[in-house]
């Protein structure tokens, strides 16, 4: 069978930088998305890390068709019937180079796809691969339908789920409790309402993380980002949570009851809907990591499992534009010593652990389990909240000392074994 240099399974951003990377070198590559076109399928919250990712896309990244760079953060806790919210901002966010920005993928990745495609890239949308063509016990392309494309080299960049990474054997099904299904709303608002809202000077962001009572006690949160005149809306909530439920809810009633109240309409009112997609995310951390090679294949990405919820924070997009770089740079070095057996591509894993996606998915191994303590999301709300309304209300008769109305409160609420737990626990990470 002829067969092409590479062949690439997934037009994000790991598929796409690998598409750019290999093309760059002068390599034959196509690159097959299932969707109508790259970014077109690709979900997330809608924002990048770009200071680790410079020497990855460089060059180019200053063009890219980012947002909004983010200057302000956001955490607002949730309870039932009251909310308090944390506002951060930082002067140094302000001026270039800029940490984070806002970013629509269907706008983004397609912006990638030219790119590739400028650098001899074959970019093929609306084709789903099947399976994989194996030769003498090794990766040998794909089939699509009845077509057969045979290739060198496979990066497996196919999303969280990875059916080639499983067909390859590199990985068993994950269980339900390492995944989580996102849902984003996308409201349109002109350019100066959102930064008359959120107190932004012009090209300025914010970031609003929702935890709490949105989740019903569930592993998950919500997110609301601003892009340049629109507004990215999300809730995020463990699928095994969801389908333990004793009285059975939907993800799309959590989303309704979240986009509905107060704390969420002051952001959104007056906005148009414009667009609704869901979308599955990987939530195991480091243990949900396949093997990443093996014989005439390479593994990227999400399909990779590279993902990672601190709470505060959550990266993916940094992840897979890293792995794609590494995955594309091995790729071309296998290629020229004509040698893609597992010994030699298993210098992908090791370039990893010398960049930034092994050694921090490692540093946060832990994160998980103490993100899914449903406490997070139930107890510490209600303790922000009752501590807040005793120390501001003012009532009939006497009113005790601030300390000793605090420590009431706290001892109702964490000065007790597990809250000493919960403590012990964030040690962790």
């Amino acid at each position: 069978m002829e067969k092409v240099d590479a062949i690439i399974v997934g037009g994000g951003l790991a598929g796409l930088t690998a598409a750019y990377h290999l093309a760059t070198a002068g390599r034959q590559v196509i690159l097959l998305e299932r969707g109508d076109t790259p970014g077109s399928k690709n979900v997330t919250g809608g924002r990048i890390y770009v200071t680790p990712i410079k020497e990855y896309l460089p060059g180019i990244l200053e063009e890219a068709p980012f947002e909004r760079h983010v200057v302000k953060e956001m955490i607002t806790v949730l309870s039932d019937n009251t909310s308090v919210q944390l506002e951060y901002a930082n002067d140094c966010w302000r001026s270039e180079p800029y940490m984070s920005y806002t970013v629509l993928r269907a706008t983004f990745d397609n912006w990638l796809a030219q790119k590739a495609g400028d650098k001899g890239a074959f970019i093929i949308p609306q084709k789903k691969v099947d399976t994989l063509l194996w030769e003498d016990g090794r990766v040998a392309g794909i089939k699509s339908g009845d077509e057969e494309i045979g290739a060198q080299i496979v990066i497996a960049a196919d999303g969280a789920l990875s059916f080639l990474s499983e067909k390859a054997g590199l990985r068993k099904a994950l269980a339900p409790r390492n995944y989580a299904v996102a849902l984003k709303e996308i409201y349109q608002l002109n350019a100066s309402t959102i930064e008359d809202r959120f107190g932004l000077l012009p090209g300025e962001g914010a970031a609003n993380l929702f935890v709490g009572s949105l989740t019903r006690g569930m592993f998950g949160g919500g997110f609301l980002y601003t892009n340049r005149d629109t507004l990215s809306l999300g809730i995020v909530i463990g699928i095994d949570d969801l389908s333990k439920q004793k009285s059975p809810v939907a993800a799309s009633q959590l989303m309704e009851e979240f986009s509905t109240r107060q704390e969420v309409q002051r952001w959104i009112r007056g906005g148009e809907l414009k667009e609704y997609a869901a979308h599955l995310i990987s939530e195991a951390g480091v243990g949900g990591i396949p093997k990443l090679y093996t014989d005439g294949m390479l593994v990227a990405g999400d399909a990779a499992g590279f993902s990672l919820n601190l709470g505060l924070t959550v990266r993916g997009m940094d992840f897979a534009v890293a792995s794609g770089a590494i995955a594309a740079r091995v790729a071309d070095e296998a290629l020229a010593q004509g040698d893609l057996s597992a010994a030699f591509l298993a210098r992908y894993e090791q370039k990893l652990r010398e960049s930034f996606v092994l050694p921090d998915m490692e540093t946060f191994r832990h994160t998980r389990s103490v993100l899914e303590n449903k406490r997070l999301s139930t107890v510490y709300p209600q303790f922000f909240s009752e501590l807040l309304a005793a120390l501001f209300t003012i009532g009939p008769g006497k009113k005790a000392p601030l300390y000793a109305t605090a420590k009431a409160v706290a001892r109702k609420y964490v000065l007790n074994w597990e809250g000493c737990r919960d403590l012990l626990s964030m040690r962790k990470i």
